[in-house]
């Protein structure tokens, strides 16, 4: 009997409040995957990579998860004192009818068990079969290959997904039980309303309106100029004009609403009563909604901003060589040799020289190379960061690196890119596409349009051509940020022969077609090993790239859904139980003959106002949030891309719009099925 009570009140709450055990599912299954996280095939394959940075991001898991536990707690407590409340009449009804203090206790105690662990039931396989299926999805788009991928379930993350789940849970139960079962049964059967705050005057909440306004508008500035960057009480500074804005925004808005109330068309049905409910709640729950938009605008910049970075490294370098063969006891030739022995050179389809040097033709080095030309143009052009960074820099170029035209142009080659034709005093410029933002590249190639004369050695040189940027080796062993493609006859000349040799190589793709590439590198890899040849492979480079995509989308996705599902339950769970408290009010609505389409309209109108206000307020915010983050976590190379990662940002935060419009629908159904319960009047004796 008291297990069979136990398993139909579960039962009924899970039914009656939906949203909030859809929530715990979601909890659990994104607990699961950040926690498993170090056994995804991603994960495995940058342990050799990027071990360091690896070790790194894996050791700051345990603070995700610890940060997004105490936030569920919050989110279990407030749900679960909303579904205790509601019960305290059924509650009161059992002592009278002779059932323990202890033996109420223990039944709460063990509906709340059954649906924590039926919880983790659903949502651990399902967070397996997620996991895998992320793990496969992201190995192909990102070359690892599927062949040799196996299932692996962890029992330690489960381990701590359960544990940590079923703590916070029974934690948040004894709080809220001990206060329920404390109560005296008289206390139990009477309904008590929800407090109401004590009214203050309309210029008190007209002025904590207008200074939550200014203190946000404080924060957008601190944040969009830059200055909450620079240091620690800078950005603390700028969290404390933020939360307090926000907080303040929102118990002022109460004047607002009530202003609404007063001057809404009068003949539209329950428009008035509408925006009465809606003061009431913003009256009580101001803190609430406050706390609820700050997780939102949290979820909007960690999904929008991360996903973007994500997208940015993931597409910042395109893949042209594999291999960068290189050694000081070695020169191309030997390299060539030793490959040969090996029975290797066949495995490459593409095997070239890159040559650089430094000018040892001018008699002074700082006087090697002088454009002069360049830096007047730009002075010219309006002045941006853009404009000012290039000035910088070139003012330091007197003796930049030399390419070999011959060399860069089987580059190319192999890239698939059209050759480079220039004459004896024409040269081509090089930056690095790794530190130098496309932005920069662009105001420069409106310069070298004109032709402009610069001086190498004494001698005229004229550049041309757009500016070029395919990397010259597979890695970091030659990183440019500047440099002059020259003739190979004007190349020798100006270097005196005195150069670095490079040899670049290409993977045969037909000899490797079955397999992904990253593995016909890493089999690869194992046999240069053997041979004792240096080289630099594309996996260090890609490792790099798959690293900053998995710190900047799997955490930054993982805080945003977490952040974003906890806010929207709160405000979900606390409108529907605020709902069921309010069911006098429609009853009678009812009684006076208001049809049950009627109430849903009223219901939905209120639905949209209560999750819009804060939704919008954290969009609002979203747009400098997403900027700002921008700035202060990307390199100064990477901003100049960051115009195009906003776009990225605000199709992120779309997405997760459209969410949100999911769950206000959602919302709407369960409102719209309790009301049909109340179409029926009630006789009161």
């Amino acid at each position: 009997m008291f297990f069979n009570l136990a398993l139909r009140n579960s039962r009924r709450s899970r039914k009656e409040n939906g949203l909030f055990f859809a929530s715990l599912l979601i909890s659990v299954v994104a607990f699961y995957m950040i926690l498993s996280l170090s056994r995804q095939d991603v994960m495995l394959f940058l342990a050799d990579m990027e071990s360091d940075a690896v070790d790194r991001l894996l050791g700051m898991i345990p603070v995700f998860y610890g940060i997004t536990l105490f936030i569920l707690f919050f989110l279990i407590y407030y749900a679960s004192k909303f579904q205790l409340e509601r019960r305290r009449h059924e509650f009161g009804v059992y002592l009278m009818m002779g059932m323990r203090r202890a033996k109420l206790f223990a039944l709460l105690l063990t509906e709340d068990l059954g649906s924590s662990i039926l919880a983790l039931i659903i949502g651990l396989p399902a967070a397996l079969l997620l996991s895998e299926l992320v793990s496969l999805v992201t190995a192909h788009l990102t070359g690892l290959g599927i062949i040799g991928h196996q299932v692996t379930a962890s029992a330690e993350a489960a381990l701590w997904t359960a544990a940590g789940f079923l703590l916070i849970k029974l934690l948040a139960f004894l709080i809220l039980s001990g206060k329920i079962t404390g109560q005296e049964i008289g206390t139990l059967l009477i309904d008590v309303p929800e407090g109401i705050n004590r009214q203050l005057s309309a210029g008190i909440y007209a002025g904590t309106l207008v200074f939550g306004i200014c203190s946000l508008v404080a924060a957008y500035a601190m944040a969009i100029s830059g200055n909450a960057w620079q240091g620690v009480g800078q950005m603390g500074i700028t969290l404390v004009l933020g939360v307090l804005g926000t907080m303040l925004f929102f118990f002022g808005l109460r004047l607002t609403i009530g202003f609404l109330a007063m001057h809404t068309r009068k003949n539209r049905n329950l428009s008035v009563f509408n925006f009465r409910q809606l003061q009431e709640i913003v009256i009580c729950r101001s803190n609430t909604l406050a706390i609820s938009s700050l997780l939102i605008l949290a979820a909007l910049c960690f999904f929008g901003a991360g996903t973007a970075i994500a997208c940015f490294y993931g597409q910042s370098e395109p893949h042209v060589l594999d291999y960068t063969f290189y050694g000081e006891e070695t020169n191309p030739a030997a390299v060539r040799s030793v490959l040969k022995e090996q029975g290797l050179i066949a495995e490459f389809s593409n095997l070239f020289e890159m040559k650089a040097g430094h000018i040892r033709s001018a008699e002074d080095d700082k006087t090697a190379y002088q454009m002069d030309s360049v830096l007047a143009a730009l002075k010219e052009l309006p002045k941006s960061e853009d404009r000012d960074v290039l000035l910088n820099n070139f003012q330091y170029t007197y003796n930049p690196y030399l390419i070999s035209l011959g060399s860069y142009n089987s580059l190319l080659a192999a890239a698939g890119i059209p050759k480079l034709q220039l004459e004896a005093d024409e040269a081509a410029v090089y930056m690095d596409g790794g530190i130098t933002a496309d932005s920069r590249r662009e105001l420069l190639n409106g310069i070298l349009k004109t032709r402009p004369k610069t001086e190498l050695a004494g001698t005229d040189c004229y550049l041309t051509e757009e500016v070029q940027a395919v990397n010259l080796v597979t890695d970091r062993l030659l990183t440019l940020s500047f440099a002059l493609i020259l003739p190979d006859e004007v190349f020798e000349y100006h270097t005196k022969g005195e150069y670095e040799t490079y040899l670049d190589a290409v993977l045969n793709r037909n000899t490797s077609k079955e397999q992904s590439l990253l593995t016909a590198i890493s089999d690869m890899n194992e046999r240069l090993d053997q041979a004792g040849i240096s080289y630099e492979s594309y996996l260090q480079n890609m490792g790099r790239q798959l690293f900053y995509i998995v710190a900047a989308g799997y955490i930054t996705i993982y805080l945003a859904i977490m952040f974003f599902v906890i806010a929207n339950t709160v405000i979900g769970v606390q409108f529907l139980m605020g709902q069921q408290k309010s069911r006098r009010r429609y009853q009678t609505l009812v009684r006076l003959g208001a049809s049950y389409q009627m109430l849903c309209r009223s219901t939905a109108q209120q639905i949209n106002w209560y999750f819009g206000i804060p939704a919008a307020v954290a969009a609002l915010s979203s747009l400098f949030g997403v900027r700002s983050l921008l700035e202060g976590v990307l390199s100064a190379e990477a901003r100049g891309n960051s115009f195009a990662m906003l776009f990225v940002s605000a199709a992120m935060i779309a997405v997760l719009c459209v969410l949100e419009y999911i769950y206000i629908a959602a919302v709407r159904h369960m409102s719209s099925r309790y009301l049909l319960t109340l179409m029926i009047p009630e006789r009161e004796e």
